[in-house]
């Protein structure tokens, strides 16, 4: 697999991260009471942790530029560094603190089984498939979206949308003070996206690239399986959901 193919297919991939049930969370249907289930799920799926899958993906690597390019991903990850101030995984209970949640159910959430075949994926990616597979899994899946291609491509500029817009501002009544973490994803996303592209195309050797595309392919899988277990318990179904 050359590099263009190499890149095509994990473009491919990506431009699949979209799910049927996303618009009822972005358009409001989800009932509130039941939005504390996605909160729970994305934080200990994946969100709480993430700094250390990315830095198990660092530890793994031999390549010194890679490792300066993962690191600088932990270190705002874990501390917020220069943009946040405050560590990722924290700033992101700032939403369930600015809905009136208990927080205290996040600190003990239940997985669902297929919020648990996810992460168990996510950990094996990280701990037993190489650094490049645990590279790709974590800034590339799932820091990604299906959007990569036109983040790639330097004459579309991303339009981002006003903070008044964000839907659970707009449709959940979340005060404007507890975006943090949507304020820090904005400041660091577009060198973040980037960095990911860089470590994949410019130092993922030749015969590193199939484990990796396959590896990618699983991961999207698991993550539509997660995506499905989260509607359903927040009360969606494909049939009455709306279309994108």
């Amino acid at each position: 697999m050359d590099r263009d193919d190499f890149k095509e297919a994990l473009l491919g991939i990506m431009e699949r991260k979209t799910h049927w049930a996303w618009p009822s969370f972005t358009n409001g249907v989800v009932q509130k009471e039941r939005l504390h289930i996605h909160l729970e799920q994305e934080y200990a799926t994946y969100v709480r942790d993430f700094p250390i899958l990315v830095a198990r993906a660092y530890i793994a690597c031999p390549i010194v530029a890679v490792r300066h390019e993962l690191i600088e991903n932990v270190y705002e990850e874990e501390t917020g560094g220069i943009h946040a101030g405050r560590p990722h995984p924290e700033l992101f209970l700032e939403y369930p603190r600015g809905l009136g949640m208990d927080l205290s159910r996040f600190s003990q959430v239940t997985l669902l089984p297929a919020s648990r075949s996810y992460r168990a994926f996510l950990d094996e990616a990280t701990q037993s498939r190489g650094w490049e597979v645990g590279a790709a899994v974590t800034t590339l899946f799932v820091e990604g979206t299906a959007r990569e291609r036109d983040d790639l491509d330097p004459s579309r500029p991303r339009r981002l949308a006003p903070l008044e817009e964000h839907p659970l501002v707009r449709h959940y009544g979340l005060p404007l003070d507890h975006l943090a973490l949507t304020k820090a994803h904005r400041a660091v996303e577009g060198e973040h996206r980037a960095a990911a592209w860089r470590v994949m195309l410019d130092h993922v050797a030749p015969e590193a690239r199939l484990p990796v595309v396959e590896s990618m392919e699983r991961a999207l899988s698991l993550w539509l399986g997660y995506r499905d277990g989260v509607a359903e318990a927040c009360g969606l179904s494909r049939a009455s959901a709306p279309v994108c």
